[in-house]
């Protein structure tokens, strides 16, 4: 059983960074596909980047890319996301999420995995 723990969120102001941090614990950290998954009020949760476990390759939403950088830190257990640019659009819960699974095609996909953080919120203010 894995378990995550998000933190990092808080208050920003419009073109601010924030720089998320998940760590992980009860696995083998490193053969996980990690990611982030974001929900606003009112809205589905969406898919926000991921990282696989067998060789770190990154994917995000479109409207991401550019703006957050995923990583992940073997070593501590650790994923970080580093925002920038963030507008009134970014304001969400972010939860982070871990599968065994590395198939990129099932990575943006919620269902895909199995352990989930207790997110952290994230507010941008004008």
């Amino acid at each position: 059983q894995v378990q995550l723990v998000e933190s990092g969120g808080g208050l920003v102001q419009t073109g601010g960074s924030l720089r998320l941090s998940c760590v992980a614990s009860g696995g083998t950290f490193s053969i996980y596909s990690m990611a982030w998954f974001r929900q606003a009020p009112g809205k589905e949760r969406a898919f926000v980047a991921a990282i696989s476990g067998s060789d770190s390759r990154t994917y995000y939403a479109d409207s991401m890319e550019g703006r957050f950088t995923i990583s992940r830190d073997n070593a501590k257990n650790t994923m970080y996301l580093q925002m920038s640019s963030l507008n009134s659009e970014d304001t969400a819960v972010y939860y982070c999420a871990a599968t065994p699974w590395n198939y990129s095609d099932w990575l943006y996909k919620a269902a895909t995995y199995d352990y989930w953080g207790q997110g952290t919120q994230v507010t941008v203010s004008s």
